[in-house]
């Protein structure tokens, strides 16, 4: 180990400013060191705490660091390390568990009350003209897609579509449907 210089720690060194303390050098140097920082990581707010991590070391080693020459390269290397073990030590989304963390089964709906449902929208497509509620009985309860519906009826899927939509919007209107939106 070298001893510690009798002098000023940059004497000598001219094109290097000398920093005589930590708050100095990170006032001069911070946002050159922010850009490194930035480099590193996609997110800037990332970047910000990456770069207070890393002076937070070099601050704990200010006084150990012999050249002020040598800060610049410090830190970077403080930044990349940094950086690494947050790689390395990344989230994982995935935990190993005894027993799967399943949402609690919903209560099936009391039956009286799906039909009830059930009766007021058979009432509501029954309101439909004919052609509509044909459409909307093979759309929807015999899951054809708009091509089979057209198909079956004889008509362009472009009728089926629009039929539909409008028929959609007759059931939206229905006052009987209303409380179960």
């Amino acid at each position: 180990m070298t001893p510690p210089p009798s002098g000023p720690v940059c004497a000598g060194a001219s094109q290097y400013a000398s920093y005589p303390t930590f708050s100095s050098y990170v006032r001069a140097r911070g946002p050159v060191l922010l850009r490194t920082a930035r480099s590193l990581t996609a997110n800037p707010s990332d970047a910000e705490d990456l770069l207070q991590t890393a002076l937070a070391k070099t601050f704990m080693a200010w006084e150990r660091i012999e050249d002020h020459r040598a800060l610049d390269g410090y830190v970077r290397r403080a930044l990349l390390n940094t950086r690494t073990s947050q790689w390395r030590k990344r989230k994982v989304d995935e935990f190993v568990c005894e027993e799967l963390p399943e949402p609690a089964v919903l209560p099936e709906p009391d039956l009286a009350e799906r039909q009830v449902l059930h009766d007021a929208m058979w009432r509501a497509v029954l309101k439909l003209p004919e052609r509509q509620r044909q459409m909307v009985v093979l759309r929807y309860y015999e899951d054809l897609s708009e091509a089979q519906t057209a198909e079956v009826l004889g008509v362009s899927v472009g009728t089926v579509k629009s039929a539909v939509s409008r028929a959609l919007g007759k059931l939206r209107e229905d006052p009987e449907l209303t409380p179960v939106r």
